[in-house]
C-alpha cells in the first residue's frame, strides 16, 4: 500500500492483520533496508505480533527500495514517522492506538517519530538506537568511525536499495570487496561517494556538536517523547552509549523508561563470541526479545498485564554471567574507586609522587589494528572482528602501553561507565589518545571490556589551546560495563594512539606523543564500584 505523507510524497508499506473483523493497535516498524524481509526484522517475530492481536505496518523509509522521494539519510524520519503513524490510527482496522519499534537505524527514526507525538501513538521500543547521528554514530571522541560508516554507506545504503544498476553498482560492489584497501585510503572512494551518496562528505566535514547534526538528534527531542519506551542494547553494540544516554534523557523527562543491556554487539545477539561464551541465559531468543516486546505494547496500548516490574533497568553483569534487575541507570550505591598509572601498574590510592613518561609512536602506516570491541566491521556477522576478544597480540606492540593492577584477593563488581583521565604531550601535528579496559584472566587472557578514544587536533589540546610542549589532560571515556573481576584476575588499561580501521587515523603523518603519569601528572582509571556486589 501507499501512504501519503505531508509534501504529497508516497511511501510504500506491508500490513499484517490478525484474522479478526474487530479494530486492533498497530505497531510499525519503518526500515531502510527493505519491508520485504523478515517483518519484525533481525529481533522480533513479526508473525508472533500478528499472532498476539496487533496489526503490524513495516515501511520503506523515503527514497528507499518502493517508496518514492529521495534518501537522505535521518533528515526526513521525524515527520515521515509521525505522518505514518497518524495515517494508520485513522483506518478502520485500528482502534486508534500504535507503537512504534525498530533496531538501529529504524530505533532511531522510531524516537524521531515519537518525538513529534503523532495521534494515538502510546509506546516506543527502540532497539540498539543511537542518540544522535554525529557523537556515538558517524564520530566518537571527536574521531570519525571510519571501520562502520564506510561499509555501512557502501553495503547497507547504495549495494542494497539503492537502485543502481550496471557499472554503478559493480563499481560499489567492487569497493565492498576491497574495503580493507579503502579503510587505509578512504579517499580512493571520495569520487564515487560524492557521485552516489553525497551525504558521506557532509558527514566527514561537520563535526560533531555542529548545527548541522541537530536536524535529527534524538537527544535534542527528549521532552517531546511523552509515551513510555523500553530500550533493548549491548555492552559491545556499537551504539551503546547512545542507549544509555536515551533511557536517561527520557527518564528524567518524567517519562517512563525502561532499559535492558545484555552481553551483544550490534549483530551478535546469542551471547556466543568466538573467544567467549555467556552461557543460554545471554541469548536473545532465550531471554525473548519478542516477547519483551508484547509484554511492553499490551501494557501501554491495551492496558494488560500486572503491576510493572519494580526494577526499570535489567543488566547481564558478565563475569559473574548473571541477569541482575537495578532501580536505574546510572545505578545507585556505586562509589569511585581511582587506580592511578604508576610506571606500568595501576595502583589504588593516593596518586604516586614520582613522575614517570612514556614515550608513544605513531606511525599512520602501520596503525594499532582493531581487535574486538564495540565494532560493526565486515566481519559482524560472525562476530570475528567484535566482542570480548583477546588482547595480547595488540599488547606486543611497542606502540601500546599497558598497565596493570595487581591480582585480586576478592571480586571487584564495577557498573557504570569507565573513565580514562591521562596526561599527554601531543605532536605538533595533533593526536589521538586510545583507551582499553581489559580485564586480564589468571593464565593470561587478556579480555576486552571496553574502549574509547579523544582526538586531539593540531598544536591543540583536549579542551583547548596546549601551552607548546606541554602536556595536557585528555579524557577518555571508555565506556559502560556491567563486570565482575573475579578473585585472581587483574585490571588493566591500554593506552596507544589509533584503532584501526574503527576509527580514521590522525595524524596522518609519523609523529611522537608523550604520556605523564605520577607527580604533577596523575593519569588514572576511573571504575564505578558497585558496593557489595
Amino acid at each position: 500500500m501507499k501512504i501519503p505523507v505531508r509534501d504529497g510524497t508516497l511511501l510504500s508499506a506491508d500490513l499484517y492483520r490478525p484474522e479478526t473483523a474487530d479494530p486492533v493497535p498497530v505497531l510499525v516498524r519503518r526500515t531502510p533496508y527493505g519491508k520485504s524481509g523478515s517483518p519484525g526484522g533481525a529481533s522480533v517475530d513479526g508473525l508472533r505480533l500478528v499472532r498476539a492481536g496487533y496489526a503490524l505496518l513495516v515501511q520503506d523509509v523515503r527514497g528507499r527500495f518502493a517508496s518514492g522521494g529521495a534518501f537522505e539519510p535521518y533528515w526526513n524520519e521525524a515527520a515521515d514517522g509521525a505522518d505514518t503513524v497518524a495515517w494508520a490510527v485513522g483506518r478502520p482496522w485500528c482502534d486508534g492506538s500504535a507503537g512504534l519499534f525498530g533496531r538501529s537505524y529504524e530505533a532511531m527514526a522510531a524516537l524521531l517519530a515519537a518525538a513529534e507525538r503523532p495521534p494515538g501513538l502510546g509506546a516506543v521500543v527502540p532497539h540498539v538506537a543511537g542518540s544522535g547521528f554525529d557523537e556515538g554514530w558517524t564520530r566518537q571522541g571527536g574521531a570519525f568511525q571510519l571501520g562502520f560508516v564506510l561499509y555501512w554507506v557502501l553495503y547497507d545504503l547504495l549495494l542494497d536499495g539503492a537502485g543502481l544498476e550496471g557499472a554503478d553498482l559493480a563499481e560499489v560492489a567492487g569497493s565492498v570487496d576491497r574495503i580493507d584497501e579503502l579503510y587505509r585510503d578512504p579517499e580512493a572512494a571520495s569520487e564515487l561517494l560524492d557521485r552516489l551518496a553525497p551525504y558521506w562528505r557532509q558527514w566527514r566535514e561537520h563535526p560533531g556538536g555542529h548545527p548541522y547534526w541537530r536536524r535529527a538528534a534524538p537527544r535534542d527531542a527528549y521532552a517531546g517523547i511523552d509515551v513510555p519506551a523500553l530500550h533493548l542494547t549491548g555492552w559491545y553494540d556499537i551504539f551503546l552509549a547512545g542507549a544509555l544516554e536515551n533511557y536517561r534523557g527520557i527518564r528524567e523527562c518524567g517519562t517512563d523508561s525502561r532499559l535492558v543491556v545484555g552481553p551483544w554487539s550490534h549483530c551478535v545477539t546469542g551471547g556466543i563470541f568466538p573467544q567467549r561464551r555467556y552461557g543460554l541465559a545471554a541469548d536473545e531468543d532465550r531471554l525473548d526479545v519478542t516477547g519483551l516486546h508484547l509484554d511492553h505494547f499490551d501494557r501501554h496500548l491495551r492496558g494488560r498485564g500486572g503491576a510493572p516490574e519494580p526494577e526499570p533497568v535489567r543488566l547481564f553483569v558478565t563475569g559473574a554471567d548473571t541477569w541482575r534487575a537495578f532501580p536505574d541507570w546510572p545505578v545507585p550505591g556505586t562509589g569511585e574507586l581511582l587506580l592511578h598509572l604508576d610506571g606500568r601498574r595501576l595502583t589504588p590510592g593516593p596518586a604516586p609522587v614520582a613522575a614517570g613518561a612514556d614515550r608513544l609512536r605513531h606511525d599512520p602506516a602501520d596503525p594499532v589494528p582493531t581487535t574486538g570491541g564495540a565494532t560493526a566491521l565486515p566481519g559482524q556477522f560472525t562476530g570475528g572482528d567484535c566482542g570480548p576478544l583477546d588482547q595480547r597480540e595488540v599488547e606486543r606492540r611497542a606502540d601500546v602501553l599497558c598497565f596493570t593492577g595487581e591480582p585480586l584477593a576478592a571480586p571487584l563488581t564495577v557498573v557504570g561507565d569507565t573513565v580514562l583521565t591521562v596526561y599527554v604531550t601531543p605532536d605538533a601535528a595533533g593526536a589521538d589518545v586510545t583507551g582499553k579496559l581489559v580485564d586480564v584472566h589468571p593464565g593470561g587472557r587478556a579480555e576486552l571490556l571496553c574502549d574509547g578514544i579523544r582526538r586531539l587536533g593540531p598544536a591543540a589540546g583536549a579542551d583547548g589551546p596546549a601551552a607548546p610542549g606541554g602536556p595536557v589532560e585528555v579524557t577518555v571515556r571508555l565506556g559502560a560495563v556491567g563486570h565482575v573481576f573475579r578473585a585472581g584476575h587483574r585490571v588493566r588499561v591500554e593506552v596507544a594512539s589509533s584503532n584501526a580501521p574503527r576509527f580514521d587515523v590522525h595524524p596522518p603523518v609519523l609523529a611522537h606523543h608523550t604520556v605523564h603519569h605520577g607527580g604533577g601528572h596523575p593519569s588514572r582509571l576511573l571504575l564505578p564500584r558497585l558496593a557489595g556486589g
